[in-house]
């Protein structure tokens, strides 16, 4: 894909404008000056539904939101990637003759690059050294994947560098999740990955995750009276990994028990059936966000059926109902190694107090820390920000619109 700055930012063309000639600025300034420059975007993304659905191949409906990560990218010639972040200190050097896994460099976004190359390059597309610089709007730990985002952001690098552009969005998101999962360590779903790739408003069916089935979703949120908000309530997520890896350890230990690999693969009328006798193997808690992911799953087909009909009621009644899952069953609103620490309990909390009766509200994304979601009616929307920004500080709650493209190249 290729879009210009008006398609991609519309009103913020201008703003951008200058945005993308400080990218320029960047990569000129670490690696000197140079010919061949491109620029490319990858958006973040909101989860509308399916909370923690898509590792057991479950539906989700996700969007790609108007907060991107911005790279202008040039080849050298060479046979290393270097890549500037204006938001991190260092530069991430990676050797495409040494794309070998490390277990050191887990976590690190230099093993999401080689991760990246390693991956592309089995898949038959062709990699070659290149210089980048990125800019993000997509905070670290805001609840829109800014990992997914900046994965994607690579994909598309290489793709319209040394491609053509050839990379479709499929293939991009499952690139990219495989060096999230391979190489940086972290055993996700492939949520996050296609709705940045993919962009819009989408209802995903990942029961064969190496052909999703994907459908787009037309729908505006604002033309309904509402605004999409997310609130950052904060939390420290630096040792939650095994929180959220034991989530999808957990679905996939009940499902072992019906000789399944995957949730999405067990007759829910037998679980029910023999929930004493799994109880028993699994303890409680996995059968609780076994029950999560079987409710979950339907949820995010029906809310996009709602979007679809234009029901904006029902599918606020859908969405709460999926929050309250989260919470009781899935059990994802703050993690049991820090109880005293449980900001997203808080904000749905507040969201409650100040949206009852007319807006909706649930965890968003991964959970135990980090964001909530809400859709506010408008006419309420500067009370809630300000409610929110009172207690969880300025410039936290983010008001998002969808963006229709994913990942894609940007011609200035």
């Amino acid at each position: 894909m290729i879009c210009t700055l008006k398609e991609l930012y519309g009103q913020q063309a201008q703003a951008q404008r200058e945005r993308y000639a400080q990218l320029r600025a960047g990569l000129e300034a670490q690696f000197g000056p140079g010919e061949g420059e491109i620029y490319c975007s990858a958006p973040g993304r909101s989860e509308i539904g399916g909370n923690h659905t898509d590792h057991n191949h479950g539906w989700v409906l996700a969007a790609a939101v108007n907060l991107d990560v911005a790279a202008c990218a040039r080849k050298t010639g060479g046979s290393q990637v270097f890549l500037q972040s204006a938001e991190y200190p260092g530069v991430d050097t990676v050797d495409l003759n040494d794309l070998e896994k490390r277990e050191e460099e887990e976590g690190t976004s230099a093993a999401l690059i080689k991760g990246i190359c390693a991956r592309c390059k089995q898949l038959g597309y062709q990699v070659g050294g290149f210089q980048a610089y990125t800019m993000t709007k997509v905070l670290k730990g805001s609840g829109l994947s800014s990992s997914a985002a900046f994965e994607v952001l690579v994909v598309t690098v290489i793709s319209h560098l040394f491609n053509d552009g050839a990379i479709d969005p499929v293939t991009a998101a499952k690139i990219a999740q495989y060096a999230e999962n391979v190489y940086f360590g972290k055993p996700s779903g492939l949520l996050d990955q296609m709705a940045s790739s993919v962009g819009g408003f989408t209802s995903i069916d990942f029961q064969d995750p190496e052909n999703p089935r994907m459908e787009k979703v037309d729908f505006d949120v604002t033309a309904h009276g509402y605004a999409l908000c997310v609130v950052d309530t904060g939390g420290n997520h630096a040792n939650l990994t095994g929180e959220y890896a034991a989530i999808p350890a957990e679905m996939k230990q009940v499902a072992a028990c019906f000789g399944k690999e995957f949730l999405r693969d067990v007759d829910e009328s037998v679980f029910y059936s023999r929930l004493k006798e799994i109880r028993q193997q699994t303890g409680d808690r996995a059968v609780l966000r076994a029950m999560h992911f079987f409710d979950e799953n339907r949820l995010a087909q029906e809310e996009a059926h709602a979007l679809q009909q234009g029901d904006f009621e029902r599918f606020k009644k859908l969405v709460l109902t999926s929050g309250s899952s989260s919470f009781q069953r899935l059990q994802n609103v703050f993690a049991v190694v820090n109880p005293q620490e449980q900001g997203v309990t808080l904000g749905l909390a507040l969201c409650q107090k100040l949206l009852e009766g007319k807006g909706a509200w649930r965890v968003h994304g991964g959970g135990f820390a980090g964001t909530v979601q809400a859709y506010v009616p408008l006419e309420s929307l500067e009370e809630f920000r300000g409610a929110m920004e009172q207690v969880f500080g300025e410039g936290t709650c983010y008001t998002l619109s969808v963006r229709q493209a994913g990942g894609t190249r940007v011609t200035l």
